[in-house]
């Protein structure tokens, strides 16, 4: 890819955001020598993995590189037989250990998750966890090896404490004792690895040993006691093994380490190209990008595409399109408009789509694959080589002019400029021309209203402008296909104060085509405004009718709420009825049972009877309510043994039994009534029903209060309980159980000493609803589980 048009569409600014993405050293390299790419099939590939990378990201975090340091001058070492120091063996040992946690994030958590491209790079990842743990448990850090590296060492070390002991046991005696007065100061210190006293200079000849140093003022000298001489000798002996066996143990860890080279070197390369896709995919978030589709025929359509160089809260975004209808689109509108923006933002997406990296912009934005892009943006000039703004951008034009082909990108900013105005624009309409002939796609900017012309009438050539408003001044950096640009130099010098009379002057020497063009685009510009507002309407309209619609649907719930509870009110405005005509009848039947015995006159027992055809009339006049309706039409498929259903007539909740008959009738268990119902009496309910008082009434004794939930657990735990706590809540749960119609329940006591589960029995032994009970067998919980059937 050309390398001065990556430079002017500021490319390299996009591989340093890149880098930053990146947390490995070879990753990072990845990052910064990442170019553009002209195989499709390797491009979708790539975005393919940023895809993949972007919904990992999204899904279960970012994972860290870090820990990938280079080691392949370390393999090679090893490849010649050589040993590792511990610090380079440490190095290993992490990159193992990330190895393994990167391995494990590349596990799907679940099987319903999809797999993708990148599973192939997970599974080849070999983390070696024998040989790390082997280092981990040999190396402390790069300066302390463990104790337990071996055998040897713990026996070494342990002599060196030893000695270390009796040295200072030595030497803290001759501190306290006889040589206290000769001292300096009564402390032992090193010079070297040998342990020494500070004697003062004139009491040398009372100190017998070995000097080994002297104070910069020479009234100290440092001496060695004969009296630990040889201890320190024999202490410098074992550092010397010490040493020895600390080399033997890196040799080892480097000889078993050299088993598994390639292994680590395939590990180090998949971590870091890993690092590269994932600092991809983190690209992608930080941007809210998305992949884009990429075709070979020339098609770009960018769909709300934001250059991702500016700030994000001020971006405007652009729709561009290029390649289906037209392959020329020309630019126009003043300066600061956003069309040197919209070029770049072309030509760097380009670049982006072909280097694997998602772009800014809507999902199903549209890039096509270039062999090359040339670019001509920018100020050209060239002091050294003395050449004008003008020859500058003229050289670089013919330099890729020879180039280009139809799978090039060609982008001009400002074509023409620079010279005089007639012969520029005839110059551009002259390169344009060339390039529109060989179908060669291409953007250009420009002022000059002669291109606008030839975008008018030329076919395959399409205008475009940057949206400027007048009255502000100021650009909206919207890019608008179709509509050529206004230069409103008129406009803009008379909002900032040049005379009208001025402008007017201006005015009468543009040429009538000019006059009348610039009209047109007048008329382009209101209508385009037009149009705007009346769709803005449409959308305000549009959304007044949601609202409309939302509004009325709410009231249409609320009235059949208030429906439901009316209907609910009345029954239960009926139960009573039935409830009071139940016990009248009671009542009368207990008269004329006495009236048989006593006697009584046939005109009181003729009262007695109309009184009670009288109170039955009455009765159900005010019965006479309107059985509430099913909310839902139910088919004899949808109920299910064990569903939970609502009886309308008796406005009573239970539990299906038996699925519907022939005829649709359903046995339905009540609590502790249990009764047949045909289903367009019946309406299935989602949540667990709970009996109260309120709906289970008793007709001889009052209220009979029942608060038992009809969704009892199968299972109750008593794992640390007294016996007398566990049959207490275990007898409420055996209610509970019965009440909700379970025939078989687990009761969890554990094993331990026994005592509990001998209590459990004894208890269930006594009771008359428990049909049998046994221990749980294998797969069941064993002795530490009783099944209980009830009957």
């Amino acid at each position: 890819m050309n390398q001065k048009t990556l430079l002017k569409l500021e490319y390299d600014k996009i591989t340093a955001l890149l880098e930053e993405q990146a947390s490995s050293f070879r990753g990072r390299q990845l990052c910064r020598r990442l170019k553009p790419m002209t195989d499709i099939e390797k491009i979708n590939t790539w975005q393919e993995q940023t895809a993949a990378a972007f919904t990992r990201i999204v899904k279960k975090g970012r994972p860290s590189f870090g820990d990938a340091s280079p080691v392949e001058e370390s393999m090679k070492r090893l490849e010649i037989g050589g040993a590792l120091g511990s610090g380079e063996l440490l190095r290993i040992c992490r990159l193992l250990l990330n190895t393994a946690r990167i391995k494990s994030y590349g596990r799907h958590d679940t099987q319903e998750e999809l797999a993708d491209c990148l599973d192939n790079y997970f599974e080849a990842l070999e983390p070696l966890t024998l040989l790390s743990g082997e280092i981990e448990r040999c190396i402390i850090s790069e300066e302390e090896i463990s104790d337990d590296a071996s055998s040897t060492l713990k026996s070494i070390r342990r002599n060196m404490e030893v000695l270390n002991g009796k040295v200072h046991a030595t030497l803290n005696g001759l501190v306290n004792g006889p040589l206290r007065t000769y001292l300096q100061d009564p402390i032992i210190t090193m010079r070297g690895d040998r342990y020494c006293l500070p004697v003062k200079a004139e009491y040398r000849g009372q100190v017998q040993g070995l000097i080994h140093d002297q104070s910069s003022t020479g009234s100290t000298l440092f001496i060695e006691p004969m009296a630990v001489v040889k201890l320190n000798n024999d202490l410098k002996e074992l550092y010397a093994k010490e040493q020895e066996e600390i080399q033997v143990i890196l040799a080892r860890l480097s000889e078993d380490t050299a088993s598994y080279i390639e292994e680590i070197r395939t590990d180090y390369r998949i971590l870091t190209d890993l690092d590269f896709i994932f600092a991809r995919g983190a690209l992608a978030l930080s941007m809210n990008a998305s992949r884009p589709i990429l075709n070979e025929e020339g098609r770009i359509h960018i769909r709300e595409g934001r250059h991702p160089l500016l700030d994000v809260k001020k971006v405007v975004p652009i729709t561009v399109s290029l390649g289906e209808d037209f392959s020329l689109l020309i630019i126009t509108g003043p300066n600061t408009g956003g069309k040197t923006v919209s070029l770049k933002t072309v030509g760097l997406f380009t670049l982006m789509g072909q280097s694997g990296l998602h772009i800014p912009a809507r999902d199903r934005s549209e890039l096509a694959v270039f062999r090359q892009v040339y670019a001509d943006i920018g100020d050209e000039q060239s002091i050294e080589q003395s050449l004008s703004t003008f020859s500058s951008h003229m050289t670089n034009i013919v330099s890729f002019l020879k180039k280009v082909d139809q799978r090039s990108l060609v982008l001009f900013d400002e074509l023409g400029a620079g010279t005089d105005p007639t012969e520029g624009a005839a110059l551009a309409i002259a390169i344009l021309s060339h390039l529109h002939n060989r179908d060669i796609r291409t953007m250009a900017t420009t002022h000059y209203s002669e291109l606008k012309v030839y975008a008018l009438s030329t076919e395959g050539v399409e205008n475009a402008c940057c949206e400027f408003d007048v009255e502000s001044l100021r650009p909206t950096y919207r890019l608008l296909i179709g509509i050529p640009g206004k230069s409103n130099a008129f406009a803009i010098s008379g909002k900032l104060g040049l005379p009208a009379y001025i402008i007017e002057d201006a005015r009468k020497r543009l040429s009538e085509q000019d006059v009348s063009f610039e009209d047109l685009l007048t008329d382009l510009e209101t209508s385009r405004h037009t149009i705007e507002k009346e769709r803005t309407e449409i959308e305000a309209y549009k959304r007044e009718i949601e609202s409309l619609k939302a509004k009325t649907l709410q009231k249409q719930e609320k009235l059949e709420e208030q429906k439901d509870r009316i209907i609910r009110e009345a029954n239960e405005k009926a139960a009573g009825i039935l409830r009071e005509a139940k016990e009248f009848a009671d009542e009368t039947m207990k008269n004329f049972r006495r009236f048989g015995k006593e006697n009584i006159s046939a005109s009181e027992m003729e009262k007695e009877r109309e009184r009670l055809r009288q109170k039955m009339k009455d009765t159900s006049s005010a019965s006479s309510i309107q059985v509430q309706k099913p909310k839902k039409t139910h088919k004899p498929s949808d109920f299910k043994l064990g569903e939970s259903v609502k009886i309308l007539s008796m406005n009573l909740t239970g539990t299906v039994l038996s699925l519907p008959d022939a005829r649709g009738n359903v046995t339905v268990q009540m609590g502790i009534l249990r009764s047949k119902a045909h289903i367009s009496d019946l309406e299935i309910i989602e949540e667990p029903v709970s009996y109260t008082a309120k709906n289970l009434k008793h007709t001889n004794k009052g209220k009979l209060k029942m608060n038992k939930s009809l969704s009892v657990r199968p299972e109750i735990n008593l794992l640390g309980k007294t016996v007398d706590e566990a049959v207490m809540e275990l007898d409420k749960y055996l209610d509970d159980a019965l009440l909700s119609h379970l025939y078989t329940v687990r009761v969890v006591h554990g094993k331990g000493t026994g005592a509990l589960r001998k209590g459990i029995h004894e208890y269930l032994r006594r009771q008359k609803h428990v049909k049998s009970y046994r221990l749980g067998e294998f797969g069941e919980g064993d002795a530490g589980v009783t099944i209980v059937e009830l009957k």
